[in-house]
């Protein structure tokens, strides 16, 4: 089974991997993205390490039109973030890891709205943290 976090921004301020992982250092995740991510474009499995262990995650992205058909109750909580980046991992906790680095990362640089949909959960900056520091305890 595959779990997800949906990460709402404005397309226009998507990052590149430079700034993305510069706003995961300055966070002090121990997440190294993938050298050639890219955040529109990539599609499929994106290889990243979480504390020097081999991991990664799954990425899509697309309008926040086609999510919100599903969550319409989310349009208030996205408000004008019309972009979605998906990550999707397994049961593995360095791949979840990865994914709440990364996705803190774009919730600081970006002002996005992380959103879990098995839970129902708007995470903010410190919640994501939070998180991720149990994920980093299992690793």
């Amino acid at each position: 089974m595959s779990l997800e976090m949906l990460v709402f921004l404005e397309k226009s301020r998507i990052p590149d991997r430079g700034s993305l992982q510069s706003a995961v250092e300055s966070l002090g995740v121990p997440l190294q993205l993938n050298s050639t991510l890219d955040l529109i474009g990539d599609r499929g499995f994106s290889p990243s390490s979480i504390k020097g262990v081999s991991s990664g995650f799954e990425i899509d992205s697309q309008s926040s039109q086609e999510i919100l058909e599903h969550y319409p109750a989310l349009k208030k909580t996205i408000g004008t973030r019309e972009w979605t980046i998906s990550f999707r991992w397994g049961s593995s906790m360095s791949e979840c890891a990865c994914v709440l680095g990364a996705s803190a990362a774009l919730v600081k640089l970006c002002d996005a709205a992380a959103y879990y949909p098995p839970d129902g959960i708007t995470y903010n900056l410190k919640s994501l943290l939070d998180e991720l520091q149990g994920c980093l305890k299992q690793i």
